[in-house]
């Protein structure tokens, strides 16, 4: 892996050129955000409304048709060139590295009756930080997705490019994701927030007014890979928990459709202390939502930083899915001044933490926590304020 810099347009079609060679078809340029999710983890998957909010860190992917039928992915920082025909029966091939994502959504496309009349060249480059939390594979995923439907005319709606990229993660990456990261970074608006009711598919636009604050990612350095981790267990646990109140009587379709109030009622039917704090966990991790969204609109932010302590304590004591490094964050986080709230974002073991930071505070901050988790962890974590962003679009 070639050593990690900021990647701009100009420099991704300059190299695009020195890979590829110029001719007269025209490159295109789209970008993809990362994403944060302001609160509601691990509810996608069962019914929830989720607050995810657009970033302003970008993956990049420069796209040309060709004159054949052959398909080609290069990317600026990962070694190797993958080729492929259009006529190609998308397999998922462990050797095929990132490609595997690019080659899952070329698969959908092609489940959907959408075909290719020729080839093409890409070339991907990503401020994104990988395996981080911040949904570095979803933002590949639909951004390419955006990418080919806009280049050969398909017009795929952004729905359905978060619905497609969802697809390819269930059919070929073999990983039971919920909708959310996709649905953001397809539909994502600049200083908006999205309430999406994972349900129903549908998503609130909310002004994201966070006034003298930023919020700061904080990259634990941890890497894991999602379907490596034990996403698919706790999945597991809560269709156990689902299936358990239902034959108590609950007659739900999903936990985050049970009130706090119904499960103090009724929640006594699941025996087994793990399965209940996992069901705990969704029903009040939905509540928690509902109450960060009313405390943004009525500009109380002090109320959502709370909301965000009590949602990681939640994540670590009733989902398990934090560990030392999160833990590390979030803990000395909110031990530093103008920090009014922090949490892990993203599947957690390992990736990212986010905590709400006053502007003028933010240079300490990054500085105090990056010391406290070096001493403690043992090795540099990864920081940066962020901003909202739009989700995928064109941009030359």
């Amino acid at each position: 892996m070639k050593e990690k810099f900021t990647v701009t347009p100009e420099l991704l079609k300059q190299n695009f050129i020195e890979v590829y060679g110029s001719n007269d078809k025209q490159i295109r340029m789209f970008v993809s955000p990362a994403r944060i999710n302001i609160i509601g983890e691990h509810i996608d998957y069962n019914g929830g409304k989720v607050f995810p909010a657009a970033i302003d860190k970008y993956l990049y992917c420069a796209i040309r048709k060709r004159d054949d039928s052959k398909i080609i992915y290069n990317d600026l920082f990962f070694p190797g060139t993958f080729e492929f025909d259009t006529s190609t029966d998308f397999k998922f091939d462990k050797s095929n590295d990132y490609a595997n994502f690019l080659n899952g959504i070329l698969s959908c496309m092609k489940k959907q009756g959408y075909s290719f009349q020729c080839g093409f060249e890409c070339l991907i480059a990503s401020n994104v930080p990988s395996a981080g939390g911040i949904s570095s594979s979803s933002a590949l995923e639909c951004g390419f997705a955006w990418a080919v439907s806009e280049t050969f005319g398909f017009n795929i709606s952004r729905k359905n490019i978060a619905l497609m990229g969802q697809q390819s993660e269930h059919e070929f990456m073999n990983v039971n994701c919920g909708i959310m990261d996709q649905y953001i970074i397809a539909t994502g608006k600049k200083d908006t927030a999205e309430v999406l009711d994972c349900a129903k598919v549908e998503h609130e636009y909310v002004p994201l007014n966070l006034g003298d604050y930023r919020f700061v990612v904080m990259n634990t350095k941890k890497q894991r890979k999602l379907a490596d981790s034990k996403y698919n267990e706790r999945r597991s646990q809560c269709e156990l928990g689902l299936s358990i109140l239902n034959e108590a009587g609950a007659n739900i379709p999903d936990l985050c459709s049970l009130s706090i109030e119904d499960f103090n009622k009724i929640g006594a039917a699941i025996k087994d202390d793990v399965i209940y704090r996992r069901v705990r966990h969704c029903v009040t991790e939905m509540d928690r939502v509902q109450k960060s969204v009313d405390a943004l609109k009525a500009n109380d932010l002090e109320k959502l930083g709370q909301l965000l302590y009590a949602s990681h304590n939640s994540l670590r004591d009733d989902y398990e899915v934090t560990g030392i490094e999160l833990d590390t964050l979030v803990d000395v986080a909110s031990k530093q001044q103008g920090c009014i709230g922090a949490r892990m974002t993203g599947a957690g073991f390992g990736g990212c933490a986010i905590a709400l930071v006053h502007k003028d505070a933010t240079e300490n901050f990054i500085e105090n926590v990056q010391q406290e988790y070096t001493r403690i962890i043992g090795y540099n974590g990864g920081f940066f304020a962020c901003s909202s962003g739009d989700g995928v679009k064109e941009i030359f």
